[in-house]
């Protein structure tokens, strides 16, 4: 492998870090049964918040940890509002993406395409001098790092730990759980907040690695890209790490295609990452993924199924008042 196909990959998971953090953020939220819908609005707050934190103070950890707070506040609002207030999950996150884009246009405005501070490389010794897998995952930097410890994590957290199956339990039957003992409210406050802050933690990610710098509208959209990751790996942290290292695939082919072709609308390629996210999710809809799994070998057949089809947390979004 050349060296220029090993600084693109490098690139990509680069690229990926924050949206793979915001996927398992969001995944453990919705394992929980609440779904935040604030996401792009809340990946732009921190994302203005972390670098203005980290501008003013001149540290890196304090934009991280101001990024982390105000997304984890979001991430409250979301789950008070439909514990104690009994209102719906999904158009309180839909107001709070609204409030988020427009708070972050207005509090950042003085801040501006303003150089500041940056996460900087962290190449680890030794096994950066891997071939291959060196220089593209242990040339990197903290947040990418951060992100790939996070996913394997957040997977054993889920699928291999009594907390984890707990947590599932809210997510799937709050009632039964309820009957055992487990504290589903407070459980589900409290991985909503860790969610939340966590997608705090990829928009401080955006301003102070991928994008240096705050612009207004700096990752719009990204927060509905990072949802439809979550569906289209069936709220799995790996199979949403891999769906978030596609669409850096694909964000990367765009930019190598407008360099390749200048004469074609830049608006064109600009749109592949939002069909590409579009043709997953009708990949893992129930009809799409038989139509594809019957049409191959039989032998596929099998394991193709079980990777296209997905299903949430059964109590997903649905209320559930502890008596």
């Amino acid at each position: 492998m050349d060296d220029q196909t090993v600084a693109v990959l490098a690139s990509i998971l680069l690229q990926a870090s924050p949206l793979i953090i915001a996927v398992c953020g969001e995944t453990l939220s919705e394992r929980a049964g609440v779904i935040n819908l604030s996401l792009d609005g809340s990946l732009l707050l921190s994302a203005m918040s972390g670098f203005v934190a980290a501008y003013l103070s001149g540290s890196l950890l304090l934009g991280f940890l101001a990024a982390a707070l105000v997304s984890a506040f979001f991430a409250l609002i979301v789950a008070f509002g439909s514990f104690q207030l009994r209102q719906n999950q999904v158009a309180i996150g839909f107001v709070l993406t609204l409030l988020g884009a427009n708070l972050s246009a207005f509090l950042g405005q003085n801040y501006t395409r303003l150089p500041g501070p940056s996460v900087a490389k962290m190449p680890i010794p030794v096994l950066k001098d891997i071939p291959i897998i060196g220089p593209i995952i242990f040339n990197q930097d903290p947040v990418v790092y951060f992100a790939l410890l996070l996913v394997a994590a957040t997977s054993w957290w889920l699928f291999r730990s009594q907390p984890g199956l707990r947590l599932r339990a809210v997510g799937e039957r709050p009632e039964a759980a309820f009957a055992r003992g487990i504290p589903t409210t407070r459980l589900r406050y409290l991985y909503t907040m860790i969610g939340g802050a966590l997608v705090g933690v990829a928009g401080a990610a955006y301003s102070l690695d991928v994008k240096i710098g705050w612009s207004d509208g700096h990752t719009l959209g990204l927060g509905w890209i990072a949802l439809a990751i979550v569906i289209f790996g069936g709220w799995s942290p790996l199979r949403g790490a891999f769906g978030a290292l596609l669409f850096g695939a694909t964000k990367t082919l765009a930019t190598m295609l407008q360099r390749a072709y200048p004469e074609v609308s830049a608006v064109a390629f600009n749109a592949l990452p939002w069909l590409l996210m579009i043709a997953v999710l009708l990949a893992v809809s129930g009809k799409f993924s038989e139509a594809i799994a019957s049409r191959l070998p039989a032998r596929w057949q099998r394991p193709v199924r079980r990777w296209l089809s997905v299903a949430p947390p059964a109590a997903l979004g649905q209320e559930f008042y502890e008596r």
